[in-house]
């Protein structure tokens, strides 16, 4: 097994065990951030209905201008879906890091997301 395939096992194990005691519904859906070398996405999703009720990613045309793989792209993140969240009447979320560490970028994105607003 390669070394990057058992880091990703690593990481998925971490996000089942996270995802055991997570659970996201429509007063109070889930925050789940995807982080990738280039770019980082979070979701508001609703886990009983399996929806999303909103979503930002710096793979948006919008965001495209900086570079996604930044703490200030993972800011703009969270507070573009904590907006959109709040335009759709979310005010309280669940967090899901998703298997990865709370730090840098995802912390920075959990961080503006209740700067704008929201709470968990």
């Amino acid at each position: 097994m390669a070394r990057t395939d058992h880091k990703l096992e690593l990481r998925r194990r971490r996000h089942r065990r996270v995802r055991k005691r997570v659970e996201g519904t429509a007063e109070r859906p889930r925050l789940a951030v995807f982080r990738s070398n280039k770019h980082i996405t979070a979701q508001l999703i609703d886990d009983l209905a399996g929806r999303t009720l909103a979503s930002a990613s710096t793979v948006e045309a919008s965001m495209r201008s900086s570079s996604g793989g930044n703490i200030e792209a993972a800011k703009a993140v969270g507070t573009l879906v904590a907006t959109r969240g709040k335009d759709v009447g979310i005010t309280t979320v669940v967090f899901d890091r998703g298997g990865f560490a709370y730090h840098g970028r995802v912390a920075a994105l959990a961080d503006a997301a209740r700067a704008e607003g929201l709470e968990f």
